[in-house]
């Protein structure tokens, strides 16, 4: 049975997680031990009490989450919280988080993979953050703003929402899973008209309608369930283990 130390090293490597700086309080890496072994991984967004239910039920004892427990200062272990990690505990469950590290990686990031989903070729990168960009820049698809709106509604049923006022033939698409906040303003700059992203605000309708954007927010957690697949497979696949998805059905 592979180690605990050895899977954690793996994903440290793959994500880059020494070399991509996260917000203020935001924490990477191992965030909760088990007793030293793996046997089976688990994938999932939100490091929640339905999800590490969930996972324990399925035998999973290291989960890998993007939203994971740390992104304040420390908070008391009282209420929901002590819920959680004493459920996580006792299920000998370790959890690992990668948040940054998992949106902006080139190869098994959320936004590289959503832009492989989708078809679009990767032409740069925005958005930057301590040294690292966030949001991806591709190329427009040949069959314009129509194509793209297709191709994400086949991919998002359920979460898909779109806000046209840009170019019908957009060159260049940005894309920023999760929130898409920091991007809208930076779009024009870069020549860019067209966003793809998980959510956005109110004023972002105005936006749009005031400097020619097309903006489609196509859900928060939608959009970013492909890093965790990807890690969760690539880490199972090198030590010979089982992997699993644990789904939890959000619209936001």
């Amino acid at each position: 049975m592979p180690k605990l130390s050895d899977i954690i090293a793996f994903c440290d490597a793959r994500t880059c997680r020494a070399e991509v700086k996260d917000f203020p309080g935001s924490y990477n890496g191992l965030q909760i031990e088990n007793n030293g072994h793996v046997s089976k991984i688990g994938a999932a967004v939100d490091a929640g009490q339905v999800p590490f239910e969930q996972a324990i039920a399925a035998g999973v004892d290291f989960l890998i989450c993007h939203h994971g427990l740390y992104w304040t200062a420390p908070i008391p272990l009282t209420g929901s919280s002590y819920k959680k990690v004493k459920t996580a505990l006792d299920g000998n469950l370790a959890l690992y988080g990668a948040h940054l590290p998992l949106d902006c990686h080139p190869e098994i990031g959320n936004n590289a993979l959503l832009a492989q989903a989708l078809g679009l070729t990767r032409i740069g990168g925005f958005v930057p953050y301590e040294g690292n960009d966030i949001a991806t820049i591709t190329e427009g698809p040949r069959g314009g703003r129509a194509e793209l709106a297709t191709k994400l509604q086949a991919l998002f049923p359920d979460t898909y929402q779109a806000i046209e006022y840009g170019s019908s033939q957009p060159k260049r698409i940005a894309i920023l899973t999760g929130s898409g906040q920091s991007a809208v303003e930076q779009l024009k700059a870069n020549e860019i008209d067209t966003l793809i992203t998980g959510e956005l605000r109110q004023h972002h309708f105005n936006m749009a309608q005031e400097l020619g954007l097309n903006l489609y927010p196509c859900g928060h957690y939608a959009t970013e369930v492909f890093g965790v697949q990807a890690l969760a497979r690539e880490a199972a696949a090198k030590f010979g283990l089982d992997w699993t998805f644990i789904e939890t059905p959000c619209l936001l």
